[in-house]
């Protein structure tokens, strides 16, 4: 998908939500496992069939997949697929932070893009631009670049200063803007750090953020459209527990659907605003 058929999308839906689809087998609805052999994959489905008009992006968190071993891996291709058939509009990302050497970083861009058809996967700095350029192979594909992050160990080693008083996440994306473009790199903001947003679109104005950190986590939607969207709106903002899991009953789909449309309201709102609708 291209940035401009994801901000088209994004003006078709008045939505910038990305819902993260972290199905924790412990947190299904129970009577899930009385009426189907396939929990898992039933409680996405009625989820993903209960929202898709009101977001422009799912992001699987891998960790929900792997923790199952097989069966899980399997779940997670045919939520794709499923996502791929009947919702061909929407961008999937895999949250799968990988980051190796650049032989392994190609397998593991293989898994993502050449065999599981997403669109983007997240992917860890660290071992440097080896460990990235892999994943910007693949036509039409994305990186999602860890940059700064919502949980309380960014504090560890996202914000150290260098002699010069520049945070390491800023040489991050300093660096990084060597590697890909804003067609095929975006980064990862949590929106708990949105005071910081204006540093950071002052680096990278034109590229799209993934920003977690609503919902659950307490981040505020306003503040992250009012530091962060640009003209072609540039976020796209996720909403994981808040939404797949806003109720246990037999009525969560229905549930998940009325906070998922409480967020898309509020995000049409922004973007009428901003005049991008």
């Amino acid at each position: 998908m291209t940035k401009q058929e994801l901000f088209e999308n994004i003006q078709c839906k008045k939505s910038f939500l990305c819902i993260g689809l972290d199905t924790d087998v412990t947190k299904i609805p129970e009577h899930l496992f009385n009426v189907t052999e396939d929990p898992i994959f039933e409680f996405n489905k009625a989820i993903i069939d209960a929202t898709a008009d009101l977001c422009v992006a799912y992001k699987p968190n891998l960790a929900f997949y792997e923790s199952l071993g097989s069966e899980g891996l399997e779940v997670l291709e045919r939520t794709v697929e499923y996502i791929r058939e009947n919702y061909p509009d929407q961008f999937i990302i895999a949250d799968a932070k990988r980051g190796d050497i650049g032989n392994t970083s190609a397998l593991y861009a293989r898994t993502f893009f050449g065999n599981m058809d997403f669109d983007a996967v997240t992917v860890a700095p660290y071992m440097g631009e080896d460990s990235v350029t892999p994943f910007l192979s693949y036509e039409g594909k994305w990186v999602t670049l860890l940059a700064l992050t919502s949980n309380k160990g960014a504090l560890d080693f996202q914000l150290m200063r260098d002699a010069e008083g520049e945070f390491l996440f800023e040489k991050v994306l300093k660096t990084s803007l060597q590697w890909g473009t804003d067609e095929n790199m975006m980064y990862v903001v949590g929106a708990t750090k949105a005071e910081m947003l204006t540093d950071i679109r002052a680096i990278v104005p034109e590229h799209f953020l993934l920003v977690p950190g609503i919902g659950a986590q307490g981040g505020s939607l306003a503040e992250v459209a009012k530091f962060g969207l640009n003209s072609s709106c540039g976020l796209l903002v996720n909403s994981s527990r808040q939404i797949i899991y806003a109720a246990s009953d037999e009525n969560y789909a229905a549930a998940a659907r009325e906070e998922a449309l409480r967020v898309q309201l509020e995000m049409q709102e922004l973007l009428e605003t901003a005049e991008l609708i």
